[in-house]
């Protein structure tokens, strides 16, 4: 097992990325705490993982852009497990407009969730994780667009580019203390948030939902596939079990050819 004795935290971890995470988290043995807003749906995520994986898993509500729920949750990780050798922040959201079109509140919200909560999931972890002195490792769940821009993606193409930002400047602050941090940037991933997007985009286009699909999300991969939360969470784990810097800063791209560098 490849983490095993490793405390994680996984944001957003009810369904989707960060379930698939937490699974794979759980599965070489790690501790883990599922994050997410929606506490009936945690616990119910966390109870399915360790009936499968035979972990110890904790499902908490967690809002990531309140700066006491993060704390508490940190706290509670750390008063259950232990400590907190992994993070990985993966809650997020998106809206669909042009920028023209965009509002205030939906700018403001998808930034929040994305940037400031990376923030302040990270502040906490990094205090415990210097106070231990056992390193660890921060991962971001970035995206494509973290590196592109795509139309009517203002607020999330603008949120994935700053989690770059902030994992360099971790990952040179963390370094004295052992702290590695990460990005991973998958494609486009067939989880409910893009099935919500697909419809969105092709009203807004003029195109059908499966043109969507074919001319824009899959048109420039090698092999026409979605990024699976399989190969995302696998590259979850070879990042977190990292022993040395070698990695540290850098962003692991998982988009089947379709943006390379």
């Amino acid at each position: 097992m490849r983490l095993q004795g490793k405390t994680a935290i996984v944001t957003g971890a009810a369904s989707g990325i960060g379930c698939a995470v937490a699974h794979r988290f759980s599965a070489e043995g790690a501790k883990v705490v599922i994050a997410d807003l929606d506490e009936a749906r945690a616990q119910s995520a966390a109870s399915e993982i360790a009936l499968v994986t035979r972990g110890p898993v904790l499902g908490l509500a967690v809002d990531v852009t309140n700066e006491e729920a993060v704390g508490a949750a940190v706290v509670r990780a750390i008063r259950e497990y232990g400590g907190v050798d992994i993070l990985c922040s993966n809650a997020g959201n998106q809206v669909i407009s042009a920028v023209h079109e965009l509002a205030y509140s939906d700018w403001k919200k998808v930034l929040a969730v994305h940037l400031d909560g990376a923030f302040l999931t990270t502040r906490a972890c990094l205090r415990h994780m210097y106070r231990s002195g056992r390193g660890g490792s921060i991962l971001y769940m970035g995206s494509v667009h973290s590196k592109v821009a795509s139309v009517l993606k203002a607020p999330y193409v603008t949120a994935k580019h700053g989690l770059l930002g902030l994992c360099r400047a971790v990952a040179k602050e963390g370094a004295p203390h052992g702290v590695r941090a990460n990005v991973i940037c998958p494609g486009f991933v067939r989880t409910a948030l893009v099935e919500k997007q697909i419809p969105e985009q092709a009203k807004i286009l003029k195109m059908e939902p499966q043109d969507v699909i074919q001319k824009l999300m899959l048109k420039d991969t090698l092999d026409q596939q979605f990024t699976s939360m399989e190969e995302i969470a696998e590259a979850a784990v070879f990042l977190a079990e990292q022993k040395t810097l070698a990695l540290t800063g850098q962003s692991m791209i998982l988009s089947h050819g379709w943006f390379m560098e």
